[in-house]
């Protein structure tokens, strides 16, 4: 049976102009979260955040209360709060949809941080090549200046004086791993350091840094509201909340949802209030997790399998963004993951050469096997070259491009293996 859903972040899509209504924005229970944090000590946000066990929403699922409680034991009397917006794959858009129609929600998120870690300058990382994401973002900002939830002596308190500026970046893909973000913040180049520091210790211009996603600050003025217990109640035992879920490809209801975790995946990709099933009276052939850096695996496999971290876990699979990419038998995995091969190509920033070069040749063998070239030797090849991009990336973006490649030939070998001539002269013996 499906479990009815308690929107919590969704709640007030639709009800309220997010640029010019602040008030609605109260009356809808806005900034009660931070104004049951100012009545706390720090030690008690940070231990009810961490007894809600939320789990990171942008990809790497940390706990968000072991980084808090990271940044408030880093030494500096200078620290900073960072929003991660930089939301730039295919089938992901949770966070746009969060800021666009909610952002005081993630602002009063980043003002709760502010004040438990003593900061007094946020900044939220966007990708400019959505200019009226950024006017919407902006707008609010003065909205909640106007008011005194942003700026000096906020809320009429003594020495709380927080603001947030936003930053518009150049639209890369990579500058949503942090060292790169960091980078970008600081004015320097998009692209990850080799060596990466913790930002909890040294993060933005060498002081510490808390870095959160947009859903992952949203999250922050629902635990302070309800309370760690009633949050850690919305999802399963080992991980608290709702999780907002991008629907896309060849499904009936594509589009944004926000669900409880632990909800069985066949009601997300068959339920008529979720996905609905598959196109025309196709049926579905394999699902993506996660974002384009997520593992495949077949829709035949997700029977009995719930949409949670630790059950996606055991199947070597990923929450990650929240994307989750369905595709009918109408599509060979092949063509779909020459796709997916020639974002991460486009994407990698060419710091490296086994990133800037290796999905290179890893687009070019895919490209190949579409047109079923390959000789004998081919997949053994591609494999070691697959592996050697993904050891050899110094960041995220070469270093995930296995995950979806190594698990749609473990789910699909037969597509693979059609792909080779095998009357055609062998290749030659692999050089590593």
């Amino acid at each position: 049976m499906a479990q009815t859903t308690q929107l919590v972040l969704t709640k007030r899509f639709g009800k309220l102009d997010p640029v010019f209504d602040l008030t609605a924005y109260q009356g809808l229970e806005g900034y009660g979260g931070l104004a049951k944090a100012v009545q706390l000590d720090p030690v008690a946000i940070m231990a009810d955040i961490a007894e809600s066990k939320l789990l990171g929403r942008g990809g790497m699922a940390a706990p968000v209360g072991d980084k808090w409680q990271q940044v408030a034991k880093a030494k500096g009397d200078t620290k900073y709060i960072v929003c991660n917006a930089n939301e730039g794959e295919p089938g992901t858009f949770k966070d746009k949809a969060l800021l666009a129609q909610d952002p005081l929600a993630v602002i009063e998120g980043m003002t709760i941080a502010a004040w438990t870690l003593k900061a007094k300058q946020g900044y939220i990382y966007v990708q400019g090549r959505y200019p009226e994401l950024v006017a919407t973002i902006e707008a609010a900002l003065q909205q909640a200046r106007l008011a005194h939830y942003l700026g000096q002596e906020i809320l009429g308190i003594p020495d709380f004086n927080f603001d947030i500026e936003v930053i518009a970046g150049g639209g890369a893909y990579v500058c949503g791993e942090t060292s790169a973000l960091l980078n970008a913040l600081a004015g320097q180049p998009g692209r990850p350091d080799s060596k990466p520091t913790d930002p909890t210790q040294t993060g933005l211009f060498g002081a510490p840094t808390l870095i959160n996603n947009v859903e992952s600050f949203a999250n922050i003025p629902v635990i302070l509201r309800l309370g760690s217990g009633a949050f850690l109640a919305l999802g399963t035992p080992e991980a608290g909340g709702t999780k907002l879920i991008c629907l896309t490809g060849q499904i009936k209801h594509r589009g944004l949802f926000e669900v409880p975790l632990g909800l069985p995946l066949t009601d997300i990709l068959n339920g008529a209030e979720y996905g609905g099933g598959a196109l025309n009276g196709h049926q579905l052939k394999f699902v993506h997790f996660g974002g384009q850096a997520g593992a495949i695996a077949a829709a035949a496999d997700l029977d009995e399998l719930t949409y949670s971290y630790e059950a996606l876990q055991v199947k070597n699979l990923t929450i990650g963004s929240g994307a989750i990419v369905v595709m009918d038998e109408r599509t060979s995995i092949i063509d779909y993951l020459t796709s997916v091969a020639q974002f991460f190509m486009t994407e990698s920033c060419g710091k490296c050469i086994a990133c800037r070069l290796g999905t290179l040749r890893i687009y070019e063998m895919l490209q190949r096997f579409q047109q079923h070239a390959g000789v004998p030797g081919d997949l053994t090849y591609f494999e070691h070259m697959v592996d050697h991009v993904a050891d050899q990336s110094i960041c995220p973006v070469g270093q995930s491009i296995g995950n979806p490649i190594f698990s749609a030939m473990e789910q699909f070998p037969e597509e693979f293996k059609k792909t080779i001539d095998w009357q055609a002269q062998p290749k030659e013996e692999v050089p590593w």
